[in-house]
């Protein structure tokens, strides 16, 4: 028996000496230590508890938990070592359930702070600060001593959670009467503390006490005056660090700069680190790029791009944040020979170019590239649903929102705001009622995203009210949502309560931005308050440095246009710091229309046949502004060009939700099941209608049609009439009638629907290309200014 004994302890000893060589850890120790591994199964060896464990280490720190597991799982009775190397290997991997249950299976004698700051650590790195505080408290209780990892992990954890400076003072405390307060890298973790709780004099009192900094140390201090954005301060201790730690410094404060949209400041200060000979990295690609795809500074990006081919810098981020650039920058050509040279593509890179297509409006290749993804998130869901939702596509957002539960996909509230948006585009108020009240079901309700698609899906739903009470009732607010909200009360007329809640905005500290001033401009329009929107223009620039672009100057010029105001129109499109656009000119064609300006309206024709001429709306307006006049040869002339341009007029369309079922009506329509008992039912509300004054205007007939008869039998056919006797007969009494239509309503249509809300006695709203129109008791709420 000695002999083999002998024998058996030679070989261990081999074994052990051989799992030697695998410490420290290095490419080959993984593969040395599975040869090992098959050596004990083949020969059958039964190897003692000290070399299991060495092997059970290697498993663990080179991320192979399932073997290391195994062969933990065959130790009858694992020691401590065993043990706190699985829970450290756990822990280090993410997976904390595992870890917290070989934990818990621990006998206390067996535990030691080995194991404990291996628990905190896990904790902390799962972002779960509250566990790991808790852990640190029970492991004082059952008499375990904290060292210097012990605190440099708690505190890390601790500033996920802390609220009250005193709790950062009380665990600096026992830092300090444990004897590792002047450890570098718990001082360290104090600074970011202190950070986190915007004690920034705190965190530079213990940063100047650290006698031997080390590169956590200023970046500790950097990303504390950073992310409270103490820039300037940020500077001033860059200067005083060694050049090989500067690096990450520069790359923190240009992340933030870019996080704070202070993109300028942050490409200036690429320039002064590629100045001083600091090469960039793949931390300071992403940021760069970033702010050059929101500035919109293409040919600094391409700069970049340039740099990183030179240096041969190639990684995900990189090629992502580049497809970004490039279609942000409405160059998707470019975007997609990037995404297709990849050598090999993520969920994000897939996600990014689907991005750029859906924003950009090519849907026909984001719904082939969506088909083409193997592999999906919720991300990928999100972001195709609202983009076609935002391009004008609801019923396929609110079928593919659909399609992704089928799929197993919980939606979150972003989701949720996608389907809200579909429902808006398409008028579906019971489809978006029901959506609500699943947010509060679920728990969303309290949702940012949530809440601002909801007072727009409220608002383009014609129900304005809903709209307010969902804005007052929203836990905070941002610019989005006082947007929304002056937007829907401008579309629906209400134009001084909307100037009004401008206003309060501003009390509120909240400063606009761009897309403020179009609805404020909008609501001073639809309400004629031509001196107030005046003085908002002008204030963009002279108080809030907003340049106005394109699309300020056409709401100006509509405003003006509106009240009739075309000299002034006039001198504002001369003295445009640009060429105008085709926005400007079709404003300009509105106004010339309403008032009957054909000299103007010629001029305003001419130059949008010139800029868009596959463009349906100019030949329209011009051809009917001929027609209202008599002037048929004229009208008969510019519908003529229409058809050798090869020019497809828009039909107009009106739709209507009866019991969550959208009803689509086109003029003259025949098509509808019921569509004989509509036609006859009108013919009835005209009789009706006539014994209260309703005179059909027959200047709307834009076909030259001798009868008057025939004529009044015309104007009866338009799509929304049909929409709105449609309702009248299906809704149940009382219920508000809400029909959409995709283009303008005409002035015959605007005094029928007047009348005929009287004749009824109820409410009908009509929401046309332009804005909503509230008709009760014979009144409209645009006060026939639309």
């Amino acid at each position: 028996m000695q002999p083999n004994q002998e024998l058996i302890r030679t070989i261990a000893n081999r074994y052990a000496a051989n799992l030697t060589l695998c410490f420290p850890l290095r490419r080959t120790s993984l593969q040395l230590a599975r040869a090992i591994h098959a050596n004990f199964i083949t020969f059958g060896f039964q190897p003692r508890a000290h070399i299991l464990n060495r092997l059970i280490d290697v498993y663990s720190k080179s991320s192979e938990l399932r073997y290391a597991r195994h062969l933990f799982d065959e130790i009858p009775e694992p020691d401590k070592i065993a043990r706190t190397t699985m829970v450290s290997g756990y822990s280090a991997s993410g997976d904390i359930a595992l870890a917290q249950n070989i934990f818990e299976e621990t006998p206390l004698s067996m535990r030691d702070t080995i194991m404990y700051n291996a628990m905190i650590t896990g904790f902390t790195h799962s972002h779960d600060g509250c566990s790991a505080v808790s852990m640190f408290r029970e492991m004082k209780r059952e008499g375990f001593r904290p060292d210097n990892f012990t605190f440099a992990s708690v505190l890390a954890g601790l500033a996920h959670v802390v609220e009250e400076e005193k709790e950062c003072v009380q665990f600096h405390a026992a830092a300090v009467k444990s004897g590792a307060g002047s450890i570098t890298s718990v001082m360290n973790a104090l600074v970011s503390l202190y950070s986190k709780c915007d004690l920034l004099n705190s965190a530079r009192r213990v940063f100047d006490e650290i006698t031997e900094k080390d590169e956590r140390s200023w970046t500790s201090m950097m990303t504390g005056y950073v992310k409270n954005g103490f820039f300037d301060s940020g500077l001033e201790l860059l200067e005083g660090m060694d050049e090989g730690m500067k690096l990450v410094a520069y790359n923190a404060l240009i992340s933030g700069y870019v996080h704070r949209g202070l993109h300028r400041e942050a490409l200036e200060m690429v320039r002064r680190m590629v100045s001083n000979g600091i090469e960039l990295d793949a931390f300071t690609y992403p940021s760069v790029i970033r702010a050059c795809a929101t500035s919109g500074l293409l040919q600094f990006g391409k700069q970049v791009h340039a740099y990183a081919l030179r240096r041969q810098d190639f990684s995900f981020h990189l090629d992502n944040s580049l497809v970004s650039l490039y279609y942000k920058c409405n160059k998707l050509v470019e975007a997609r020979a990037i995404f297709d040279k990849m050598p090999a593509k993520d969920l994000v890179s897939w996600n990014a170019l689907l991005s750029g297509y859906v924003s950009s409006g090519h849907i026909g290749e984001a719904k082939l590239l969506f088909k083409e993804m193997e592999e999906k998130n919720i991300l990928t869901w999100m972001i195709m649903i609202s983009g076609l939702a935002d391009n004008g596509f609801g019923e396929e957002g609110l079928r593919l929102f659909s399609c992704m539960r089928k799929e197993g996909f919980e939606p979150c509230d972003y989701a949720f705001s996608g389907a809200i948006k579909s429902c808006a585009v398409l008028g579906a108020y019971c489809n978006g009622q029901q959506f609500h009240a699943q947010l509060v079901k679920i728990g969303f309700d309290s949702s940012l995203s949530a809440g601002n698609a909801l007072i727009t899906m409220y608002a383009k739903c014609g129900v304005v009210e809903e709209a307010r009470r969902v804005f007052i009732t929203m836990p905070c607010q941002d610019s989005v949502s006082w947007n929304a909200l002056i937007a829907a009360l401008g579309q629906h007329g209400h134009g001084a309560e909307a100037v009004g809640v401008y206003e309060e905005m501003l009390k509120e500290g909240i400063k606009p931005d761009r897309i403020t001033f179009l609805t404020v401009l909008t609501a001073c329009s639809h309400a004629g308050l031509v001196d107030k929107g005046r003085e908002y223009f002008d204030s963009m620039e002279t108080v809030y440095c907003i340049p106005p672009g394109a699309d300020h100057y056409s709401r100006l010029i509509d405003l003006l246009c509106r009240s009739g105001r075309f000299t002034e129109a006039e001198s504002v499109i001369k003295s445009l710091p640009f060429e105008p656009t085709s926005q400007i000119w079709e404003a300009l064609l509105s106004g010339c229309r309403v008032y009957g300006n054909m000299e103007l309206g010629i001029i305003a024709a001419e130059k949008l046949f010139e800029l868009i001429p596959e463009h349906d709306g100019t030949y329209m307006l011009l051809s009917n502004m001929y027609a209202a006049t008599g002037k048929w040869e004229e009208a008969a002339r510019v519908r003529k060009l229409m058809r050798d341009r090869g020019v497809k007029k828009e039909l107009a369309c009106s739709w209507i939700e009866v019991e969550t079922q959208v009803h689509k009506f086109l003029v003259d329509d025949t098509s509808h099941p019921e569509a004989e008992a509509v036609y006859k039912y009108l013919q009835e509300l005209g009789k009706e209608m006539r014994r209260f004054g309703y005179v059909p205007d027959t200047n709307f007939v834009l076909h030259d049609v001798e009868s008057d008869g025939h004529k009044q039998d015309m104007l009866i056919t338009h799509s929304e009439k049909i929409a709105v006797a449609f309702g009248l007969m299906k809704l149940p009494p009382g219920r508000a009638i809400r029909v959409f239509k995709n283009l303008r309503t005409c002035g015959d249509c605007h005094n029928f629907f007047m009348y005929l809300s009287r004749v009824v006695q109820r409410e009908i709203v009509l929401r046309d290309r332009k804005r909503f129109h509230h008709f009760r008791n014979g009144e409209c709420s645009c006060g026939n200014f639309w």
